[in-house]
């Protein structure tokens, strides 16, 4: 694609946020709960029932920001709506948790999976928190409450990260661990404290930060693996059956490296705030995007695949949506933090990239995953847990360091 916008300009950025929240408002907003979490290219819903936590509480995330930036009242109509929901269908009043996967129909809810998920307890106090930073009070106190659960049920002192999964009675705690639910947790930890201003939330987020990126990347080659077993030792194997896991993919993943990359960036920006040594943040920011790009980037046909082998080698050399957006936002905070070209460089390029082969320019949106070769693989543009939270997140990201201070 010819005559690119100025990707470096607040303006194209938020217009394209805009325009991506308009593939989803107000067509997304179910009047009876919640909203609808599957979508065609065209927008099209192609399941009006199933009701993903991960994709409920994205939405709340996306309203939320949308509001903050727009000022739309009905982006904070959208994010209160979005909280109801998490209260009235999502949250297990009797046990306690929020059921990761619900059937709605005529404003009644049942389960079809109970199970419990840090990763989705992580993005319930990620909601909890852009929600009040937008004006919805009510959610205020439920990022403590959020918070305190988390901490009952799956973190670990002695390990100094949260456990996986557990049953719907809590009985039962899987052996799996993953870096997955930590590093979103991670997230939604400065998110809290962007919110509340409270130190635990900050301080809790840079040991998670600490405890995956450096004590956990050495026992994996100075990287970050995905899986582990129950002492926290690298599961080479685990889901190798299964690379395309959509929140358990097998190998090394370049997108989280990048995404790692952001998080620790947004994290040492908070310094002044933590009584510790972040001077071990930088390098190792750097060096996760710098492998990312240099292992992961199709020199042929553009964009980062999805996964690489133990031996760095590409082993999914498919192209998805996500990896593009939060490599964007990793490269324009390091081009800030180090004063680097290069890293805008990197910034252009993915943008480019992406707004050529990804952006759904007639519709709105981000087109969800493309083969090596940039051809898409089905017209589903938005399943469960997209949402183009990772899209318009990045947007507004970038604008914030483009911005500088405000």
């Amino acid at each position: 694609m010819s005559n690119l916008p100025d990707f470096r300009s607040p303006d194209v950025l938020l217009a394209h946020a805009r325009h991506t929240m308009r593939f989803y408002h107000p067509r997304c907003i179910d009047p009876s709960g919640g909203f609808f979490h599957f979508f065609k290219d065209d927008g099209t819903v192609y399941d009006a029932h199933q009701r993903h936590l991960v994709s409920s509480t994205r939405f709340v995330f996306t309203y939320a920001m949308a509001y903050r930036r727009f000022g739309d009242p009905a982006y904070l109509e959208g994010a209160r709506h979005g909280v109801r929901f998490l209260r009235e269908a999502h949250l297990d009043q009797a046990r306690g948790g929020y059921t990761w996967l619900l059937d709605w129909q005529h404003g009644q809810a049942k389960v079809i999976d109970g199970t419990r998920h840090a990763y989705g307890m992580a993005f319930v106090l990620l909601a909890y928190a852009h929600a009040a930073m937008a004006g919805v009070e009510e959610a205020r106190p439920w990022i403590a409450e959020t918070f305190d659960l988390m901490e009952r049920r799956f973190w670990s002192e002695s390990a100094g990260l949260y456990a996986d999964e557990a049953s719907a009675d809590w009985q039962v705690l899987s052996p799996y661990r993953g870096q997955n639910a930590n590093m979103h947790s991670c997230e939604a930890l400065l998110a809290a404290f962007n919110a509340t201003g409270e130190r635990r939330y900050l301080a809790r987020a840079a040991l998670i930060a600490e405890n995956i990126t450096r004590r956990q990347g050495e026992r994996c080659g100075g990287l970050i693996w995905e899986h582990y077993d129950a002492h926290w030792q690298p599961d080479w194997m685990f889901n190798k059956h299964d690379p395309a896991n959509l929140f358990r993919p097998w190998g090394y993943q370049p997108g989280h490296f990048t995404e790692w990359t952001k998080l620790l960036l947004q994290l040492e920006a908070h310094g002044s705030r933590l009584d510790q040594d972040l001077s071990w943040i930088l390098p190792t920011a750097t060096q996760l995007f710098r492998v990312a790009v240099r292992r992961g980037w199709d020199a042929e046909h553009g964009g980062l695949c999805y996964s690489l082998a133990p031996d760095l080698t590409v082993c999914d050399p498919d192209k998805y949506f996500w990896v593009q957006a939060e490599s964007t936002a990793a490269a324009a905070l390091l081009a800030q933090r180090t004063g680097d070209d290069v890293y805008w460089d990197w910034y252009q390029r993915l943008w480019a990239y992406s707004w050529t082969h990804f952006v759904d320019h007639e519709h709105g949106a981000w087109y969800r995953i493309l083969d090596r070769e940039n051809r898409k693989l089905s017209d589903e543009k938005s399943p469960a847990g997209k949402v183009d939270y990772h899209t318009m997140g990045a947007c507004y990201d970038i604008v914030s360091v483009l911005e500088g201070p405000r």
